[in-house]
């Protein structure tokens, strides 16, 4: 029996737990918030730490992306240093893999075609890869980290541009309390409807699921959504809003698709080995051993 846990600072709310079996293995599944507390989430850590065979970290990158370039982000690192035996992840080699992965499936299946489209990836520094590949595949990106992280009415249309900005200001958002960047807590359960524009002008909305519901408007009539960490909730929520079709990157377990954290903690905990041991090439044979599918849900004709 293998155990995966996510530790997330997002609200408790959410918790769930599954137990399944993948690759001949039982494995059980499971995610505890902490309500946006850093050190309760700490001392999670410290208690499941030679418990379990993987932890992710939900809520919280360990860092920021852009091309080849990783800022590490303190409030992330401290949740980190907490384990000194069971292997931590926050879900970027498994994004970086399965993610691109699912912008290829989709556009070579035919069932969303990029070139051309309008999307709005919420915050491309964590969605670098799904990002890079709709940029590869001809996609027209808004990136709107400055305005779903920030709050600041300044999309980006650039992966390069982003990249420069990072740059410059890394020094000051990478120490910046994670709850200043990302919705935690409490905040996961609220929706205040601001830059209705920028998710109108879209064909399709992609990304982290919170970012996502922030300031999302109450019509999203004919949008295509590529998300995941879904409840049957929020599935409810996207077809009320007139939702057309909503993808998750990660497959359905007992009705909930969880965070990327969880299912890289499941691959690490398949694997047998320590993340910094696996190459992106190792990830991506366990995800053609394992066969997932992203998810498909017809939410509206």
């Amino acid at each position: 029996m293998k155990t995966v846990i996510s530790v997330s600072l997002g609200s408790s709310r959410r918790n769930h737990s599954v137990t399944t079996e993948l690759l001949g293995e039982s494995i059980t599944i499971e995610r505890r918030g902490t309500d946006g507390d850093v050190e309760r989430a700490v001392a999670m850590i410290q208690d499941l730490d030679g418990k379990v065979d993987a932890i992710g970290l939900g809520g919280v990158d360990l860092y920021l992306v852009a091309g080849k370039r990783r800022y590490p982000l303190r409030d992330a690192r401290t949740m980190r240093e907490a384990a000194q035996i069971t292997p931590v992840v926050d879900g970027t080699g498994l994004k970086n893999t399965l993610e691109r992965r699912t912008v290829a499936w989709l556009d070579d299946q035919g069932i969303v075609a990029f070139k051309d489209k309008r999307v709005l990836i919420v915050s491309a520094l964590d969605r670098y890869g799904m990002a890079e590949e709709m940029e590869r595949r001809g996609a027209r990106l808004t990136l709107g980290d400055a305005i779903f992280a920030l709050g600041l009415p300044l999309p980006f249309h650039s992966l390069r541009t982003l990249g420069v900005i990072l740059w410059i200001l890394s020094p000051i958002i990478t120490r910046l309390p994670m709850k200043m960047l990302y919705p935690t807590g409490k905040e996961q359960n609220e929706t205040r409807p601001r830059f209705g524009r920028h998710y109108h002008a879209a064909d399709i909305i992609a990304g982290d699921l919170h970012f996502i519901r922030r300031y999302m408007p109450t019509d999203l009539s004919g949008k295509t959504i590529i998300t995941n960490t879904i409840t049957k909730d929020n599935e409810e929520e996207f077809k009320e809003r007139g939702v057309r079709l909503l993808v998750t990157t990660t497959p359905n377990l007992d009705g909930r698709s969880f965070g990327t954290n969880v299912m890289e903690g499941v691959l690490v905990a398949l694997s047998g080995r320590r993340p910094e041991e696996l190459t992106e090439k190792d990830y991506e044979d366990l995800l053609d051993r394992l066969g997932l599918l992203p998810r498909l849900e017809y939410l509206n004709d």
